[in-house]
């Protein structure tokens, strides 16, 4: 049982671990806190994404989708060992579990079978997703697993917590299967030995873009706050496309949705295309700074 680290703490304890973390967007706001209380934190949950690329990965574990919105875990571990952060809080990532494994867990004694799922695990779980299809087929890199190690190991590390805090979803929810392809007792072994050593850390930041990525097309709906869209109003003003009485300001509004349409017709966009709704190819033309 402990009280959430904090964004900057969550950060440092990675990086003190010696993982190469992105700060994907605004990732220390974006949570599901109005939905259900976070915390007392008790352990560490491991998923696979059951998706292939490593953007399209951050991106749907960021925005989460129609059924599920997101965030869908805290950090997104890539193929090649780089951790994501992509929530900071309450995160729609184990659901419902089984009472008798999260007291196991918080006695750090063996883990029975999971055959309810009575008890909210978002409250009370660190998520991380790794990036694999989950086919049994798809390969597990030493880099990843590595990551997943030190991730895990990271947060027991800044919580004082041994290696039987760190779960994987198979052994919370009665059916699932996640993640698969290492088992987690293997894992859990790698993170024994881990927090008897000291960490490898600390790790150097990646270079921020000079560009924002393009956050998807769900990014911009009503109720998105955000300086992203901030920035991309300057840019649409500066390209002679703004269509603004005030602001730009960071709320996604119909100014910005016109001002975009006139950015889309300006670059050939015509009917549908045209839509005020940002895609890809004109986000990347536009080349909205780094905030």
């Amino acid at each position: 049982m402990a009280t959430p680290l904090s964004a900057d703490k969550l950060l440092k304890a990675l990086r003190d671990e010696g993982l190469q973390v992105v700060e994907h967007r605004s990732w220390r706001t974006n949570n599901r806190n109005h939905k259900g209380p976070w915390g007392p934190t008790h352990g560490v949950m491991i998923h696979h994404t059951v998706t292939s690329g490593t953007s399209s990965s951050v991106d749907l574990c960021y925005n989460g989708h129609s059924a599920l919105p997101g965030p869908l875990c805290h950090g997104v571990i890539a193929k090649n060992g780089t951790v994501y952060l992509v929530g900071n809080g309450r995160a729609n990532h184990a659901g419902l579990g089984d009472d008798d494994v999260l007291r196991a867990v918080v006695a750090e004694k063996a883990l029975p079978p999971d055959n309810e799922a009575n008890t909210d695990g978002n409250r009370y779980f660190y998520g991380f997703e790794c990036v694999n299809l989950g086919d049994g087929k798809d390969p597990w890199p030493a880099a990843q697993l590595l990551a997943i190690e030190r991730a895990a190991a990271a947060i027991c590390r800044a919580h004082g917590w041994s290696q039987r805090s760190v779960i994987g979803h198979l052994e919370w929810q009665p059916g699932k299967v996640d993640p698969r392809g290492f088992t987690m007792n293997s894992m859990r072994s790698r993170i024994a030995k881990r927090l008897g050593g000291a960490p490898d850390g600390p790790s150097d930041p990646p270079p921020q873009p000079t560009y924002e990525p393009f956050p998807g097309s769900a990014f911009f709906r009503v109720g998105r706050n955000s300086p992203v869209v901030t920035a991309m109003g300057r840019r649409l003003v500066s390209e002679g496309c703004g269509r603004y009485t005030v602001g730009p300001g960071p709320s996604w509004s119909e100014a910005d949705r016109k001002s975009y349409a006139a950015w889309q017709r300006k670059l050939g966009y015509t009917g549908g295309d045209a839509d005020g709704i940002p895609g890809k190819s004109s986000w990347d033309r536009l080349k909205v700074p780094n905030v």
